[in-house]
């Protein structure tokens, strides 16, 4: 009689390294490990400690120095560890001399990001888009990494393009890489051909950090039925979708979503996913108002469109989740410094708005709270936007 065995895949214990110096403060040190912890858990690991190292600047053999290090040895040892992070990027020295001492796998933020990149990309597209970025990361790391590649072992950072495309030297991979980009450069004459082919449509982009809720957003107002999930980049490939408000057409563009210290190498090869939110006529920038970070989110977003020369496009801010956004009222005597946990939203709402020269709204997808008000702002902004392009179109509306 034939049984049914259900194989589970055991999950990878991992230390989590930051390091405080004098540009970063302990608390948005912690705050990173946070976000890296999610990155982990996301990438299918389990974060089971974190190590944090006060220095000037990072040691250029350890990184966190010989000090610190013995002692995530003794960690790594004790207690089987299978992997260390690193919140910020490596040289290829320090990571040979760490994973000498460890004597477990090391990698970096980078890489754990370009490894979740690896595991969501389902596309040609994506899957393209996130090879060549690997190929660029691993070029010159390429003489630490070729026994893990050989031995194709499988766990996080080792979600590599394989041992039969990297098979002798660099010359190999480079040549991989100019193929890599040749290919995308096809693919975004075709994708560039598409968006023209929907040009008469005025288009409408959602852009935010990663895990803001851009999808389920997405789903609510076109109707469809988008991935989405309470994980990091759930969303690697531009979903379009056509909605209708009202009597105003117009198409929603679901993207991927950004996070802090992005690699340069996923932004360059995500170009042209990114057009999207270039040639958009507006964007809802969806923001987690529940996170306790959600400002340091807002300006990284804004850094990031400044970096891929996005200026002055007409944005909305949609402030998400709501629902989520827990408010702990202090007493009278209480001397601790106010914080957003501590702030009425109502009051938030006040002071965030004055403050700020965007449109803005406060709704929870999730609950379908303030939906109606959103889509009012869709449609005016859409229908203005419409009619500066087609003012002979004037005619044809009403007022929702």
């Amino acid at each position: 009689m034939s049984q049914n065995i259900e194989i589970k895949k055991v999950k990878e214990k991992a230390v989590l390294v930051g390091l405080i110096t004098s540009r970063e403060d302990r608390a948005r040190i912690e705050e990173y490990l946070e976000e890296l912890a999610f990155l982990v858990d996301t990438a299918g690991g389990i974060p089971v400690k974190r190590f944090t190292q006060s220095l000037q600047v990072a040691d250029s053999r350890t990184f966190v120095g010989s000090g610190k290090l013995s002692e995530i040895q003794a960690y790594v040892k004790e207690n089987n560890i299978d992997i260390a992070i690193f919140d910020d990027e490596l040289s290829p020295s320090q990571i040979r001399n760490i994973e000498k001492a460890l004597e477990c796998k090391v990698i970096d933020r980078n890489h754990l990001i370009l490894d979740i990149f690896a595991s969501r990309a389902r596309t040609a597209h994506a899957k393209t888009q996130v090879e060549l970025a690997q190929y660029e990361y691993l070029l010159p790391r390429l003489t630490r990494l070729w026994t893990h590649l050989s031995k194709q072992k499988g766990g996080i950072g080792l979600k590599g393009p394989g041992e039969k495309e990297i098979e002798t030297d660099r010359r190999i991979i480079r040549e991989r890489i100019a193929l890599l980009k040749e290919k995308l450069k096809k693919i975004d004459i075709q994708k560039t051909v598409q968006r023209k082919s929907r040009k008469s449509l005025i288009r409408v982009a959602l852009v935010g950090y990663t895990n803001v809720g851009k999808s389920t957003l997405m789903n609510l107002l076109s109707k469809s039925n988008i991935f989405a999930e309470n994980k990091l980049f759930a969303t690697l490939d531009t979903t379009v979708r056509k909605v209708v408000i009202g009597n105003v057409p117009f198409l929603l563009s679901d993207t991927v979503g950004f996070i802090r210290k992005l690699p340069h190498g996923l932004i360059e090869s995500f170009k042209s996913t990114l057009d999207e939110v270039r040639e958009a006529d507006i964007l809802l920038h969806v923001v987690d108002i529940s996170h306790p970070e959600f400002e340091e989110h807002i300006k990284v977003v804004r850094k990031t469109l400044d970096d891929i020369n996005i200026f002055d496009k007409p944005t909305i801010l949609v402030f998400n989740k709501i629902d989520a956004y827990h408010y702990v009222e202090k007493e009278a005597d209480d001397l601790t410094p106010i914080e957003k946990g501590n702030i009425p939203l109502e009051e938030l709402k006040q002071s965030w708005m004055a403050k700020d020269n965007e449109p803005g709204i406060f709704i929870s997808a999730k609950r379908k709270v303030n939906i109606q008000e959103l889509k009012e702002i869709l449609y005016r902004d859409v229908k203005k936007a419409h009619l500066s392009r087609y003012p002979y179109d004037n005619l044809l509306y009403q007022d929702l």
